[in-house]
């Protein structure tokens, strides 16, 4: 298994994307933003969350249980790392979506928690694995920010207000399952496996890089795995950079951010 990836930045801001790997395992990790009006109960921050989440992640895949296991005991371990300074168990506290991809004898398998795509070749057969189920949630919220002009003021607030009617939502039935402080948040990931003969390349985005495909609409899967193949994930989110600077007001794209951190890592033989 061969491995590239590169992360990059929502400009003028620190990264709370993280990707790690080995020659066994490979995780992405994206940790959830908040807006600048709203104080998280963690004196980490969310950069801090997504590395340490990450790294023990890639550790606990080592091991000899499921994907699930590994991924709840890496949000044990790291909710007990800051369990007695910060409010971990607070809906406004650092949570974090992920994908990884592991190889163990000659069975590739792979794990989704949340809106990080996971991208996977079988021979030409190209599928992508996303939770889609915190788009569900919060629609009104969702919808009036929408409503709201682009860029404006009020955007921002009524943003502000869909990150917490979310956060309300979190990790309970009826609602969306990100990794946060709760392990049991393990059991609802999207898991799967294939023959590694089957799978000729992969790629784990975050939903920043994802746009390329998702939200500009201009690679489709396939191709958003060919462009990985022939400039490297660095390429690929350089063209998401080029386009969100080719919208600056957010008339072509309505997104609720003009950029976000972008992380890609592409797995080929």
């Amino acid at each position: 298994m061969e491995v590239t990836a590169s992360s990059s930045a929502c400009p003028g801001r620190t990264n709370e994307d993280f990707a790690t790997w080995d020659d066994r395992v490979v995780v992405v990790v994206d940790g959830a933003g908040m807006p600048d009006s709203l104080t998280p109960p963690c004196i980490h921050g969310v950069a801090w969350f997504a590395r340490t989440l990450g790294t023990a992640l890639r550790i606990a895949a080592g091991g000899r249980g499921t994907l699930r296991d590994a991924l709840a005991e890496a949000i044990e371990s790291t909710a007990d790392a800051h369990r007695g300074t910060c409010s971990v168990d607070d809906p406004m506290s650092p949570s974090a979506t992920l994908a990884a991809l592991r190889v163990r004898n000659d069975v590739l398998e792979w794990l989704v928690l949340g809106d990080c795509t996971l991208v996977l070749d079988r021979g030409g057969a190209v599928e992508a694995i996303s939770d889609a189920r915190l788009a569900t949630v919060a629609r009104s919220e969702r919808a009036a920010m929408k409503s709201a002009p682009p860029g404006s003021v009020e955007r921002q607030l009524l943003h502000a207000c869909l990150v917490q009617a979310e956060r309300a939502l979190r990790n309970r039935p009826g609602g969306y399952w990100v990794a946060a402080a709760d392990p049991g948040a393990a059991g609802a990931a999207l898991t799967g496996s294939n023959p590694t003969s089957a799978a000729t390349r992969a790629a784990l985005l975050t939903d920043g890089a994802a746009r390329l495909v998702t939200g500009f609409g201009l690679a489709t899967w396939p191709t958003c795995l060919d462009i990985l193949e022939r400039e490297g994930p660095g390429g690929l989110i350089g063209r998401v950079r080029d386009a969100e600077y080719a919208d600056p007001n957010l008339s072509r794209w309505p997104r609720s951010k003009p950029h976000d951190d972008a992380t890609v890592a592409f797995v080929f033989k």
